[in-house]
């Protein structure tokens, strides 16, 4: 097991990789202590049962090892980059290098659109496909200690040595059936810097709330944006600023000072003092003087769709049979809110877009328009048209 250390080690893996026509990449990192993610280990591997693997390890290459080799690698577009549920791993050298591999093949995805179910797991690919089982007991341990034990680096090599036999086998089935536009469409999502990039002022809109009242709101903008930045800044997880259900309490009793934010039943230690319930007292001032107009609005629309409920079974019913006719999770074409906004009106939706207009839509509106009909005999559930 080689693990490379240095810059000149890497260049000249990254080179060898460049003359190849894919490389397997996997990484193991910590988040729980982290606002970003440590990057504490890379996994590569080239092709054939035989293709060398390698450990890159950032820990203990520290200073002497720069990734520029692989940024470059990565924009080498002769090599396909290959990750299992890459999303993760790509925001790491988004955030650290700016960069995304091209061309980028996710082998989770390729699933999904091959029939293996939504989501489905590195572990369930490895024993469909490569017939081969895996040792998970080094699945949580912690990847920022050294030395690594001979358990972990085997562990970490399972995750790029068994994927070059699932991506060979995924790639084939779906150039066999056509789908390489549904891969490159859901994998334009990956490589956008827009999916990574997170706005403070945004940050609001994922704290869940029930209420609609623009004051109220306006607190949880203000507090959630301080939140955001203060953990961005001190690279510090979200929850260790305050947790939701702090930041709704303190919303709804608007502290002004220290004295009546100590009272606060929810909020941590940490948050009563210093820098952070300074921030608190500053934000919920903001809350309070903000202006009408930049009142964040609830969105209504969902509450107010009037959904025809017995078209939404039909269009449950197609979606069912397309899925099974085409081998592709269900939920991975349209999810059942899509299926109830599609039967109140709603077109400005994924489902409608893409592949998935392909597979679903177009009959989908058909269906609303009463252009086709649905049709059953036995198990199978049949697509007619109408005159």
């Amino acid at each position: 097991m080689r693990t490379i250390t240095t810059t000149e080690e890497l260049a000249a893996f990254c080179e060898a990789a460049k003359s190849q026509p894919y490389v397997t990449i996997d990484t193991e990192f910590l988040r729980e202590r982290t606002y970003w993610s440590k990057l504490c280990l890379i996994q590569m591997a080239l092709p054939g049962k035989t293709g060398e693997a390698v450990l890159v390890d950032p820990i203990e290459g520290g200073e002497a090892l720069s990734m520029e080799p692989l940024y470059d690698l990565f924009r080498h577009e002769a090599t396909v980059k290959v990750f299992h549920a890459a999303r993760q791993d790509l925001e790491i050298f988004f955030v650290e290098g700016n960069c995304f591999p091209v061309p980028l093949f996710d082998t989770q995805i390729a699933a999904m659109v091959c029939g293996y179910g939504e989501q489905v797991g590195y572990e369930t690919l490895v024993k469909k496909i490569a017939k081969e089982s895996l040792d998970k007991t080094s699945r949580f341990t912690d990847w920022s200690r050294r030395p690594l034990s001979d358990a972990q680096k085997e562990y970490a090599l399972a995750d790029v040595t068994h994927l070059r036999v699932v991506y060979e086998s995924l790639d084939a089935q779906i150039r066999k059936s056509g789908r390489e536009h549904w891969v490159q469409q859901e994998l334009a999502i990956l490589t956008d810097p827009e999916t990574y990039t997170i706005r403070p002022q945004d940050a609001w809109e994922r704290v869940k709330t029930r209420t609609t009242s623009g004051r109220f709101l306006a607190l949880v903008k203000a507090l959630a944006q301080f939140r955001e930045e203060y953990a961005q800044k001190n690279n510090v997880p979200r929850s260790r600023v305050m947790k939701d259900d702090a930041l709704l309490e303190i919303a709804s009793t608007r502290p002004t000072n220290h004295e009546e934010l100590g009272r606060s039943r929810l909020l941590l230690r940490e948050g009563r003092r210093g820098d952070i319930a300074d921030g608190i007292i500053a934000a919920v001032k903001a809350g309070l003087e903000m202006k009408p107009e930049d009142m964040p609005k609830p969105d209504l629309s969902r509450e107010q769709l009037q959904v025809n409920p017995a078209l939404a079974d039909l269009l449950r019913v197609l979606l069912k049979a397309k899925s099974e006719s085409l081998g592709v999770a269900a939920k991975l074409i349209a999810s059942a809110a899509e299926l109830d906004a599609i039967a109140a009106g709603e077109r400005d939706l994924p489902a409608l877009k893409g592949w998935r207009n392909e597979a679903f839509g177009e009959d989908a509106l058909r269906l609303c328009r009463g252009e086709i009909a649905l049709s059953a005999k036995g198990n199978d559930v049949r697509v007619v048209r109408l005159a």
